[in-house]
């Protein structure tokens, strides 16, 4: 559950994207930067060498990308894409003179770029997540594999073993897939974040309905599983191959993400667990954390926002989910070893 009941950060992490038109690229002075730039390849003194096309539209130097080093053409930025950044940058600049407050374009807040690098501070507490993410499956596996007592059939006593490690994938793939498209938003990264999100929350579900309700027979859990799953893998299919709908993403990661922290929270109210306090500081923390969510705020310095922040509360409570699981394996196998005596 610890990144289930990061649910709360994944369900709003699936909101990103969801405004298309803002009132900075509606800004009249903006536009006309942007189609300026287009034309002549400047803003200001700035020039982008991606912007020089023939009278045949063709770029003068050939493709854009090939002029650059290989180790910067990762970034795929395009005559629109520097012309807008930088237009953006331009119209933000003049408007924090007339005392205006900063406002979204595209959506988006006007981040700095830093190497290239769309929102850096996000890009980095998405690392650290998966780096909190890594090491909360190593220790899980290191404490289950080498100091917890097994059956005699050489099996874990722990009756969940496997489906956390198969957790732990998916929430490692999550946050890589987070600071891939933090660093580039483009359609493919886009996807490839929103699509690993959502079966992160589908498994983190199914996860959540099998503990709760202490489902140990395989057959038991593939009747769990088998619904889940196929509504989990249908609405990714839909978003990737018929249209990507951020409306519906939102409804279904909010869905899916409510389901597991009552499931959690009610669980957590009524066993009898050593360590249900720590459930409850990460289910309460988590919608704690959905407040930076709903309280958006522009970037302070151009790099740190509401979204960013939401990234670093999930960094502890991450690190404590996998307390508690490893609480429980330690646990359960306490309580069936007494069994077998």
């Amino acid at each position: 559950m610890g990144r289930s009941l990061f649910l709360s950060l994944v369900a709003f992490s699936c909101f990103i994207g969801l405004l298309q038109g803002s009132p900075g690229d509606a800004d009249p002075v903006y536009k006309a930067c942007v189609e300026q730039c287009e034309k002549t390849g400047c803003v200001g003194s700035k020039c982008f060498q991606h912007c020089n096309f023939s009278s045949d539209g063709s770029p003068v130097d050939g493709p854009w990308y090939l002029q650059e080093p290989l180790y910067v053409q990762w970034k795929q930025w395009d005559c629109r894409s520097d012309c807008r950044y930088h237009c953006m940058l331009s119209r933000e600049e003049e408007r924090q003179k007339l005392g205006y407050k900063p406002v979204k374009y595209h959506g988006k807040w006007p981040f700095k770029r830093i190497y290239g690098i769309q929102e850096p501070v996000s890009v980095a507490l998405s690392a650290l997540n998966l780096a909190v993410q890594f090491h909360g499956w190593v220790s899980f596996f290191i404490l289950v594999n080498y100091k917890l007592p097994f059956r005699p059939n050489k099996k874990a006593y722990y009756e969940y073993t496997g489906l956390w490690h198969i957790y732990a994938i998916f929430a490692m793939n999550s946050w890589f897939w987070s600071a891939v498209f933090h660093s580039r938003d483009v359609e493919l990264t886009e996807k490839l974040d929103y699509s690993s999100a959502v079966a992160l929350l589908g498994y983190s579900l199914f996860l959540a309905i099998v503990r709760t309700f202490s489902v140990r027979l395989e057959a038991a859990r593939v009747m769990v599983a088998a619904p889940v799953f196929a509504f989990m893998t249908t609405h990714i299919l839909y978003l990737n191959f018929y249209q990507f709908d951020y409306g519906l993403n939102m409804k279904v990661c909010v869905a899916m993400g409510i389901i597991q922290i009552l499931l959690w929270a009610i669980w957590a109210g009524v066993t009898r667990h050593p360590s249900r306090w720590k459930l409850w500081v990460v289910v309460l923390g988590g919608a704690l954390a959905m407040l930076l969510e709903i309280y958006d705020f522009p970037p302070y310095w151009g790099l740190v926002d509401a979204h960013a922040l939401w990234h670093a509360t999930t960094i502890p409570l991450t690190y404590l989910w996998w307390s508690f699981v490893r609480d429980d394996s330690e646990f359960r196998t306490s309580i069936l070893i007494k069994k077998t005596k």
